[in-house]
C-alpha cells in the first residue's frame, strides 16, 4: 500500500469518526432534551396535583356548602321562614303538639315505634295538628351525614304530600329500616330510596327520587336544623303542646309507651 493511499485512509478513517461523534453527540443532546422536558412536566404535574389538592380541601363540602346557601327551595306543604314551618293536621284543630326529632336518634325510633301510629291517628281525626321540627345533631357527635340527608329526604317526601311525609319518617324509624346510631345508612340516598320503596306514594315516584338523590332539599334541611338549633330544645324527642312540655306521668323524659302519651296527651288537651 503507497503512503499515499495510507494517509488517504487515515483521512477517511478520522472523518468517519468526526461524524459518528457528532452524531452520538446529537443523540446524548436530544435526550438530555427530553429528559428534562419530562422533570419540568413532572415538576408542574406534581405542582398542578397539589395546587388541586389544596384547593379541593378548602372547598366547602356539600352540607357546608347547603348551611351558607342564600337561595332556599322549600317542599311544599310548608310556610315561614325558609319554610322551615311544618304544621300537618286539619285546620280545624285547635291544639299543636309540637315534636322535635333527629333522624338519627335511637330514642325517637322507640317512641315513634310505640307512639306514632296514635299521633297520625288523632291528626288524622282532627284531635290535634303537629309541628314537626327537624334535628341534625347527632351528624355531629358521632359522627356523619345521615340525620342531614334524611331531613332533606323528608323535604321531598313532604313535598309530595303531608300524609307522605308521615308515612316516610314512620319508616325511617321503624325496625325495619333504623339503623344503630354508629351506622350512618341514612347517609346513602340509596338506602333512603330503599326505606321509601315501602311508602305507596313514594315509591316509584320519580320526582320524589330525584329530589333525594340531587339534594333539592339540603339547604332548606339544614334551615330547618338552625330553627332547631334556636328553638332551646336540647335532645330529642321532645314534645310540646302549644309550647307547654308534655312528658309521661310524674316524669321529665317524654312519654315513651302508648299508656304513658295517651295519659299525657288528653292532660295537654285540657291545659
Amino acid at each position: 500500500m503507497s503512503a499515499r493511499n495510507s494517509q488517504n485512509n487515515k483521512a477517511a478513517a478520522r472523518e468517519r469518526l468526526r461524524v459518528e461523534r457528532e452524531r452520538q453527540a446529537k443523540k446524548d443532546r436530544a435526550r438530555r432534551q427530553v429528559v428534562v422536558g419530562v422533570s419540568a412536566v413532572a415538576v408542574l404535574a406534581a405542582a398542578g396535583g397539589i395546587g388541586y389538592a389544596v384547593v379541593q380541601s378548602n372547598k366547602p363540602t356539600q352540607w357546608e356548602a347547603a348551611a351558607k346557601a342564600t337561595t332556599v327551595t322549600a317542599p311544599k306543604n310548608t310556610s315561614g321562614t325558609n319554610g322551615t314551618t311544618v304544621v300537618i293536621g286539619k285546620p280545624t284543630a285547635k291544639k299543636t303538639l309540637e315534636l322535635y326529632e333527629d333522624s338519627r336518634c335511637p330514642v325517637c325510633a322507640t317512641f315513634e315505634q310505640g307512639v306514632g301510629s296514635r299521633i297520625e291517628k288523632d291528626v288524622e281525626s282532627g284531635k290535634y295538628k303537629i309541628k314537626y321540627v327537624g334535628a341534625t345533631f347527632i351528624d355531629d357527635g358521632v359522627p356523619g351525614e345521615g340525620s342531614k340527608n334524611a331531613l332533606s329526604a323528608l323535604g321531598a317526601a313532604l313535598n309530595v304530600s303531608p300524609e307522605a311525609f308521615l308515612k316516610f319518617k314512620s319508616a325511617l324509624y321503624s325496625t325495619d329500616f333504623h339503623p344503630e346510631e354508629t351506622q350512618d345508612k341514612f347517609a346513602k340516598d340509596s338506602y333512603l330510596l330503599e326505606v321509601a320503596d315501602s311508602v305507596p306514594a313514594l315509591k316509584s315516584n320519580a320526582e320524589f327520587k330525584k329530589n333525594v338523590e340531587s339534594g333539592t332539599f339540603d339547604a332548606w334541611a339544614m334551615k330547618m336544623s338552625e330553627a332547631f338549633d334556636k328553638s332551646g330544645v336540647t335532645g330529642t324527642p321532645t314534645l310540646k303542646m302549644d309550647g307547654k312540655p308534655v312528658t309521661a306521668a310524674g316524669a321529665d323524659t317524654p312519654p315513651m309507651t302508648a299508656d304513658q302519651f295517651n295519659t299525657a296527651i288528653d292532660a295537654a288537651l285540657k291545659g
